[in-house]
């Protein structure tokens, strides 16, 4: 049972650090500054930021969660370091872009964030194939959200 406790308290513990990294975003957002800028057509609603967001941060949580488990930072410092820093870096794409209106600075940012999270990946990968997989659709949608910045950095120059 004590085991138990710990691989949950672990769980618990990995969805609050991942989740704190949207904390820091959620003082800045969508204003009138966002909503005057030209956009591609291509843009998604704003309703679906937050579910998205909502899995892919789940998501990232389980995968942390299951390299953790399999040794600890003893053992998986490395992997979970990349984890650590890559979510650093996503903490502050958005006050980038929402906070200090600069789409050109929120690019640099979010390519050093798919990078990190494509070494994440493989990292993850070989210590557990479904914490790497975990980690797909979030390199997917930064991706997208890479390209949709560079879209709106170019369109309001």
């Amino acid at each position: 049972m004590k085991v138990r406790s710990k691989k949950i308290l672990g769980l618990v513990a990995w969805i609050i650090v991942t989740f704190a990294a949207p904390v820091a975003g959620a003082f800045f957002g969508p204003d009138e500054w966002f909503a005057g800028l030209a956009k591609p057509a291509w843009n998604p609603p704003s309703w679906l930021f937050g579910p998205v967001w909502t899995i892919l941060y789940t998501f990232m949580a389980i995968a942390a969660w299951l390299v953790w488990k399999d040794g600890g930072f003893g053992r998986r410092r490395v992997p979970l370091a990349l984890f650590l820093a890559q979510l650093a870096v996503n903490a502050t794409w958005t006050p980038v872009f929402f906070g200090l209106h600069a789409p050109g600075p929120a690019f640099a940012v979010i390519v050093l964030l798919w990078i990190g999270i494509a070494a994440t990946l493989v990292a993850f990968g070989r210590v557990h194939r479904t914490a790497a997989g975990l980690l797909v659709p979030y390199l997917a949608w930064v991706t997208f959200a890479a390209a949709l910045n560079f879209a709106i950095w170019r369109l309001n120059p």
